[in-house]
């Protein structure tokens, strides 16, 4: 396993790429964050750039309309999982790099997308001077993260996390010329194995087996801040 200069460790994917395979499945089951991001900027003809991509997940979808994507994942195993899931189709590829030093020339990308990946507010600056960088003069750049100010998983988040404050984060984004749209997506998992998988891997263990105690069935109401800024 190799990791790129700079790579910051993920407490889930890095470890369990499996189980964070169910949760990709399990995230947004009504289609809610891709139709959100479409209406402030479509990626069909773009050179897109998927920051922290891990496995690829996400990868096809923007594939299917884009001209070009590039996945950047500073873990080695997972930039090779995505290169496995990705080889078939030609306008992909996918590089082992950082959100601090993106492998891609000046002004080349028009849409930049990173979900749960670096971006989460103070301590970013590196990573946003890069989309500086990179992000093409009106290219549009977004950032998905939790919002732990809403929702059931906003109120698990906020008390497992309690260093990170929801008030602080907006005021980092909306400073830099950074706008929100409000979204409530959920969680659904097709059983309640796969729902306390994801928990153990999202949360530190006596946390996550309180929400398992006490959070019935298979789904979870879940919102999140589409952030997003056109350069």
């Amino acid at each position: 396993m190799s990791i790129a200069d700079g790579g910051i460790p993920s407490p889930n994917i890095w470890h369990h790429p499996q189980t964070y395979e169910i949760e990709n499945r399990a995230v947004d089951p009504d289609g809610v964050i891709e139709p959100a991001m479409r209406a402030i900027r479509d990626w069909a003809g773009a050179t897109v750039l998927d920051l922290g991509c891990g496995t690829g997940f996400h990868l096809p979808l923007f594939a299917a309309t884009a001209a070009r994507v590039i996945g950047v994942e500073p873990h080695g195993t997972l930039a090779e999982a995505a290169r496995r899931r990705t080889r078939g189709l030609a306008n992909v590829e996918v590089r082992q790099g950082t959100a601090q030093q993106v492998p891609l020339p000046d002004a080349s990308v028009d849409v930049m997308h990173a979900r749960w990946a670096y971006f989460f507010g103070p301590g970013c600056e590196p990573g946003l001077a890069e989309l500086d960088r990179v992000m093409r003069r009106g290219g549009t750049a977004f950032v998905i993260d939790n919002d732990a100010g809403r929702s059931t998983f906003g109120r698990w988040f906020a008390e497992a996390y309690p260093m990170i404050k929801a008030p602080a984060v907006e005021r980092f984004w909306t400073s830099r010329g950074w706008q929100r749209t409000e979204l409530d997506m959920g969680w659904r998992f097709e059983s309640r194995a796969d729902f306390e998988a994801v928990v153990r891997i999202e949360f530190k263990p006596e946390a996550a087996e309180r929400i398992i105690a006490t959070h019935p069935g298979t789904e979870v109401d879940y919102a999140v801040n589409l952030w997003s800024r056109t350069y």
